[in-house]
C-alpha cells in the first residue's frame, strides 16, 4: 500500500503574535519579512533582533523559517540587500525568497549552501519555468496562484524542483509579478512591496457586478491531500497583513488536512467568519474560471467575526503545542546523585541531581512513578515518545527532584536546538563595467498583424514584433522586404507549453529564429530549443545585477523595467544592451480570469478591444490572448500610453513602440512621429519615467 504523501503546512507571520498563533496551531513552516524588501511592507514584519528571536523560538519547536527579501531592487538596494540576507545566513535562516533575478544570482555567488525559494513574484506558471529555477540553484519555487491541480501535476512530472502553492488566502487578480496597476496609478509599485489594492476598488465591465477586477479569496484546505498526489510539498497560507486569529484559524484547518484528519464545521465556520470576501473560491485549481470567481468584501463579511469567533480562535494558540518528541533515561542509586539524558534524536543531553539519593524508609520510588512524573511536560513544546528507567530499587526519588531533572534537561535541550552554525557567506563585488550605448534603434512591437501600416513605415525599424500565432506570410512578406521580424511569445502558457514550443520549432524550421520573451517561462524555452532571444519590460529588470544575470542566461538584449525612472535609467551599469518602452499602453494586469467575463453572458470572444470603467469613469482597454483558438489570458492595459518619444532617454540602445489598441493608420502615425522625435498621443503620460515608484 502507497504510503499517504504529507504536505508542509506554511503559514504567514505579519509580526510576533501572527508566528505564535502560526507556531501553536501546528505551522511546519513559517514565512516572514523583516523591516526592509519583503513584499508585504505595511505588514509590521520583524527588527533583526526580532527576527533572531523569531528564528530561535522557531527552531526550537521543529518549525522552518522563511525569509522573504522578495522584491524588485534597484542598484542602489543592493548592498543594503545583500548585508540584510548575510544577517540572514548567521541565524540562519531555513530559506530566502527571492524575486528579483539580480539579488538571486548574486546570493548564489555569495551564499551557494543558502536555500533560495522562487518567490511566486516570478511567475512561473510552466515546467520550463520551474527547470530554469531548478538549474540555477534554486531549491524550492513558488507557483502561480492560476494554475490548475493538472497543471501543477505536470510541473511536478517535468521538473526536479520543490513545489510550494498556496492553499489560502487572497487572490490577486493579476499573475503575481505582472501587476503594474498600483504603480501607474498611485506610484506604489506591487513589486516593491506597496501595493495600494487598486484593484479591488469599483472597476466596471458592461454587465458586471462593478468590481470586476477583485476575487473571492482562495480555501482549499480541506482536500490539501490533492495538491500533494499532484506534486506540491508546500500549502501555503496567504496573510502576513491578517490578524493573528485568521493565522490560527487557517493553520489549524491545514494542519487537521495535512495530518489526514477531519476539519471541525465550526472550525470551517469560524475560519469564513474571520476574513473571506463574499466566501471563497477554489476555481483555478479546479479549473473552473468565471464569474463564481469574483467577490467583494461586504459589509456582511466583516459583520460575521463576532467577539465569539475570536475567543474561539485565541484559544487555538494559547499555549504551548507539544510537537517535538523526546526520548528519556533515568538512573537512580542510593548515595549517588540522579541522573537523566534527554534526546530528540540529533541533539542528546544530560543533566545530574544537586544531591546523592537517599535509601527510602518504607516504599522506594516505583519505575511506574517516576515515568509518570517525567511525563509532565507540560507548558514545553516537547512530549516523552519514550522513557526508560532505572533505579536500584531502594532510593527514595522526591517530585520535586524529578521535575527539576526534567526542567534542567529540556532548558539544556531547548538552547541547543536554538542554536545552529551560520551559513557562509561572501559578500559578492558590484563592480559591473560602464555601460557605453550604441546607435539608438527603434523596435516595434504589434498586438496584431491587422496594426502593421504599410511596409515602408516599418523601414526604419530595427526589428518588428509580432505574435507567435501570426501567419507565417506575414513574416515572409517582412523578410523579403528585408525588415528584420521576431515573435513575440506569450507572457503566460498556462499548461500550453508543448504548444508553445511546437509552434516556435516550426517557427525555427522557417528561418525565424529570433524571439522577445516576457518571463522566465520563455526564457527557458528559448535556452531549450537554442534560440535567440530577447527580454520584454515585464521581465522586470531593474538593476545592473540583473542585467547582468540575464545577459549570462542567453538574452542578447533587455528592456528594462517599466518603473525606472529616467535618472535610474542613466546610472545603470553593465555590458548588455537595453531599451525602453518609449511608446505604448502599460499593459497593468495579466489575468487568466477575464474581468469581461464577470458579466451573465460569461466570455463575449471580443472581435475589437473591450474596457473597464473605473470609479472616475476611465476607461481602460482589454485584449485577450489566444494560442489555436484556446483562451490564455487578458491584459488590462492604462487609459492612456507612455508618450517619451520627444525626449533624449540616457543610457539606452533602443527605444520600444508597444502597439496595443492602435489601428494601423494610427501605428503609422506614431511611427513617423517617432522618426521625427515628436510627441505621438495627445492624452499621454510621462509614466513612471517621470516619477519613479516607491
Amino acid at each position: 500500500m502507497e504510503q499517504r504523501r504529507k504536505v508542509e503546512v506554511l503559514a504567514p507571520a505579519g509580526g510576533r503574535d501572527a508566528l505564535t498563533a502560526a507556531v501553536f496551531a501546528g505551522a511546519d513552516a513559517v514565512y516572514l519579512g523583516g523591516s526592509l524588501f519583503s513584499a508585504r511592507a505595511n505588514a509590521a514584519n520583524f527588527t533583526r533582533e526580532e527576527l533572531r528571536e523569531a528564528v530561535s523560538f522557531a527552531r526550537e519547536r521543529g518549525v522552518k523559517v522563511h525569509v522573504t527579501v522578495n522584491t524588485l531592487l534597484r542598484d542602489d538596494e543592493l548592498p543594503e540587500a545583500l548585508d540584510f540576507c548575510a544577517y540572514l545566513d548567521s541565524l540562519p535562516v531555513d530559506a530566502v525568497l527571492v524575486q528579483d533575478m539580480g539579488l538571486f544570482s548574486l546570493l548564489r555567488k555569495a551564499a551557494p549552501s543558502l536555500p533560495l525559494h522562487g518567490s511566486t513574484q516570478m511567475s512561473v506558471h510552466a515546467p520550463a519555468g520551474a527547470r530554469f529555477l531548478s538549474l540555477l540553484g534554486a531549491k524550492r519555487v513558488v507557483l502561480a496562484r492560476e494554475l490548475s491541480l493538472a497543471e501543477i501535476r505536470e510541473i511536478s512530472e517535468k521538473s526536479d524542483i520543490e513545489l510550494e502553492t498556496f492553499a489560502h488566502g487572497a487572490l490577486c487578480m493579476c499573475l503575481s509579478g505582472q501587476c503594474y496597476l498600483s504603480a501607474v496609478l498611485g506610484g506604489r509599485s506591487g513589486s516593491r512591496g506597496r501595493c495600494a489594492q487598486s484593484c479591488r476598488l469599483p472597476f466596471s465591465a458592461p454587465g458586471g457586478t462593478g468590481h470586476d477586477l477583485s476575487l473571492k479569496d482562495l480555501s482549499f484546505s480541506e482536500p490539501l491531500d490533492e495538491l500533494a498526489a499532484a506534486g506540491v510539498c508546500s500549502a501555503k497560507i496567504e496573510g502576513r497583513m491578517k490578524r493573528p486569529e485568521y493565522v490560527a484559524a487557517a493553520t489549524a484547518c491545514c494542519r487537521a488536512a495535512a495530518d489526514g484528519a477531519p476539519i471541525p464545521a465550526e472550525l470551517l465556520a469560524d475560519l469564513k467568519a474571520v476574513f473571506s470576501r463574499s466566501g471563497f473560491t477554489d476555481g483555478y485549481l479546479r479549473g473552473k474560471r468565471g464569474r463564481e470567481m469574483f467577490g467583494t468584501r461586504t459589509k456582511e463579511d466583516a459583520l460575521d467575526a463576532s467577539g465569539a469567533v475570536f475567543r474561539r480562535l485565541h484559544a487555538l494558540y494559547r499555549g504551548e503545542r507539544q510537537r517535538v518528541a523526546v526520548e528519556m533515561r533515568f538512573s537512580g542509586e542510593t548515595g549517588k546523585r540522579p541522573a537523566l539524558r534527554v534526546s530528540d534524536g540529533t541533539h542528546t543531553v544530560s543533566v545530574l541531581g544537586d544531591a546523592p539519593l537517599e535509601r527510602a524508609e518504607k516504599t522506594s520510588a516505583s519505575p511506574e512513578r517516576i515515568e509518570e512524573q517525567l511525563r509532565k511536560t507540560g507548558g514545553t513544546p516537547y512530549f516523552a515518545e519514550k522513557i526508560a528507567v532505572e533505579t536500584d530499587g531502594l532510593c527514595a526519588v522526591p517530585a520535586a527532584v524529578l521535575n527539576g531533572l526534567r526542567r534542567g534537561a529540556l532548558e539544556a535541550l531547548g538552547e541547543k536546538r536554538r542554536t545552529a552554525e551560520p551559513v557562509p557567506f561572501a559578500a559578492p563585488a558590484l563592480d559591473f563595467p560602464p555601460h557605453r550605448t550604441g546607435k539608438y534603434a527603434l523596435r516595434a512591437r504589434f498586438q496584431s498583424a491587422d496594426q502593421l501600416p504599410q511596409l515602408s513605415a516599418l523601414r526604419g525599424l530595427e526589428r518588428v514584433y509580432l505574435p507567435l500565432e501570426t501567419d507565417r506570410r506575414v513574416l515572409e512578406d517582412l523578410r523579403d522586404a528585408g525588415i528584420p521580424a521576431a515573435l513575440d511569445l506569450p507572457r503566460a502558457f498556462w499548461g500550453g507549453e508543448d504548444a508553445v514550443r511546437r509552434r516556435m520549432q516550426a517557427w525555427m524550421d522557417a528561418g525565424f529564429d529570433r524571439f522577445r520573451c516576457g518571463g522566465l517561462d520563455g526564457l527557458a524555452l528559448c535556452r531549450e530549443l537554442g534560440a535567440r532571444v530577447s527580454g520584454g519590460f515585464t521581465l522586470n529588470a531593474m538593476n545592473t545585477a540583473a542585467l547582468d544575470f540575464f545577459g549570462d542566461a542567453g538574452l542578447e538584449d533587455a528592456e528594462l523595467s517599466a518603473e525606472l525612472s529616467g535618472a535610474q535609467i542613466a546610472a545603470l551599469a553593465g555590458t548588455l544592451s537595453r531599451g525602453a518602452l518609449v511608446y505604448g499602453r502599460l499593459p497593468v494586469m495579466l489575468t487568466r480570469n477575464c474581468p469581461l467575463a464577470n458579466a451573465p453572458g460569461g466570455c463575449r470572444r471580443c472581435k475589437t478591444p473591450g474596457s473597464l470603467t473605473d470609479r472616475l469613469g476611465v476607461r481602460f482597454p482589454v485584449r485577450c490572448t489566444r494560442q489555436e483558438g484556446r483562451f490564455l489570458y487578458a491584459e488590462l492595459f492604462n487609459s492612456v500610453p507612455v508618450d517619451l518619444l520627444d525626449l533624449d532617454v540616457k543610457n539606452i540602445d533602443f527605444g520600444l513602440l508597444y502597439f496595443t489598441v492602435e489601428n494601423a493608420v494610427e501605428t503609422a502615425r506614431v511611427l513617423e512621429c517617432a522618426e521625427n522625435r515628436r510627441a505621438a498621443a495627445r492624452n499621454r503620460t510621462r509614466g513612471l519615467f517621470a516619477r519613479g515608484v516607491l
